[in-house]
């Protein structure tokens, strides 16, 4: 009864926004944008990032999708038939490259290849079914095999967030609409009391990562988010540290202490990006409550977000420590679509933060990148996750941490 009826009042106020006024919407639109800014100056496009994206808007396909790419040889057989198919995992992380050259579905050099691919994902969870936590009914993809089962879904929702609002229409802003809050269901619906989701895959730490990026820019965008939901992802990303070790968990990592430490720090981190919004409210309720149990209650989230810092901020220290190590930045030991995703994760942590930490982590895997980037502008994986798209735009969003979106709430606070 409360799904339907959460269901019902979100719905409502979908459709009050997308029918509102001109000026309304304008002004929503407006203050949707100001939430999200970098976290620090970022950086001139490179001409490495340039031929990158130059690489990825030659091998869209004309339904807005894209394929795996070009695999390495070795990593052909059972997953040669979804190849040359569109899939909707390859389809969003493309999209969010682009995304972050300064692009929207509405406006920039590559709105109309963004456009495009909004829809083809949007059309895939559209042909879904209601329950289950599928959104794509194109099985047998390598990142399936080895981010875990339902990383399409949580990809498919960084892309949503970061698009609600930025649509040039409101036939396309109800078509996200749309397909936002189903994703958003099905999530709800299918996440474990311990956080996680279930499925098979390599290195399900990665999917778990993602899908607490999702979840909590969703958050950050106004989005319809289940509170459980994101505080189950954010114990199950701290459950994965020991601060009195400072190890992390190898579970749903394949033993790669990359994979692990990126997947938990960077979850932690982006919790922590929307809790920091909420903070100001909370003391308010907390100075303000009528009554015993509705200050506990706020009291309580209040230390929930505590802790969660004071751990993030011990994680923080434990991967930096590790930072000069060759073997830990190597991952699984080569180049692979998992090294990208983790080098991302731990980016995205840091730069939060600024300071030396970042920019020695910066100047590091920038210059790593840029070594191993194709003649043709692509990056290409020596293992498990090897295909092209997905590995440029990896490797691009690592190149662009420094416009990656952070709340306002973030930057005030770390000043």
């Amino acid at each position: 009864m409360r799904r339907i009826l959460t269901s019902v009042i979100v719905a409502a106020f979908g459709l009050l926004i997308i029918n509102a006024p001109a000026s309304l919407a304008g002004k929503k639109k407006a203050k949707d944008d100001a939430k999200w800014a970098p976290a620090v100056d970022p950086k001139p496009l490179s001409e490495n990032a340039k031929k990158g994206i130059a690489w990825l808007l030659e091998h869209q396909q004309k339904d807005g999708g894209w394929a795996q790419g070009e695999e390495s040889r070795n990593m052909g057989g059972s997953m040669a038939q979804v190849k040359d198919k569109p899939n909707v995992g390859d389809t969003c992380i493309a999209s969010l490259a682009l995304i972050r050259s300064g692009s929207t579905p509405a406006k920039g050099a590559y709105a109309k290849n963004i456009l495009s691919a909004v829809g083809y994902v949007c059309k895939e969870i559209e042909e879904s079914d209601k329950k289950s936590l599928f959104i794509t009914k194109t099985k047998g993809t390598r990142l399936q095999s080895k981010l875990g089962t339902y990383i399409d879904t949580f990809l498919a929702s960084m892309l949503l967030a970061e698009v609600r609002g930025k649509m040039p229409n409101k036939k396309s802003e109800k078509m996200v609409f749309d397909a936002l809050h189903k994703v958003m269901d099905k999530i709800e619906r299918n996440q474990r009391e311990d956080g996680t989701f279930g499925g098979s895959g390599w290195a399900n730490a990665l999917s778990q990562s993602m899908a607490s990026k999702g979840i909590n820019r969703m958050a950050q965008a106004g989005g319809p988010v289940n509170e459980q939901v994101r505080e189950r992802l954010e114990k199950q990303a701290r459950s994965q540290f020991d601060t009195k070790s400072g190890k992390f968990s190898g579970k749903g990592s394949a033993g790669v202490d990359l994979y692990s430490s990126a997947g938990s720090v960077g979850a932690m981190q982006d919790s922590a990006n929307t809790n920091v919004e909420q903070e100001d409210d909370l003391r308010k309720q907390v100075k303000n409550a009528k009554s015993a149990p509705e200050k506990k209650k706020a009291q309580d989230k209040l230390n929930r977000f505590k802790d969660n810092k004071k751990d993030l901020q011990a994680a923080q220290t434990a991967v930096v420590a590790k930072l000069d190590n060759k073997q830990f930045i190597s991952g699984f030991g080569s180049n692979g679509g998992e090294e990208f995703l983790s080098y991302m994760n731990i980016g995205e942590s840091l730069v939060v933060e600024g300071g030396d930490n970042w920019k020695k982590w910066d100047k590091q895997i920038t210059d790593n990148l840029n070594r191993i980037q194709n003649k043709d502008g692509s990056w290409t994986g020596h293992h498990c996750i090897t295909g092209r798209t997905f590995c440029t735009s990896a490797a691009l969003l690592v190149l662009m941490t420094d416009r990656a979106p952070v709340p306002l709430a973030a930057k005030v606070k770390k000043k």
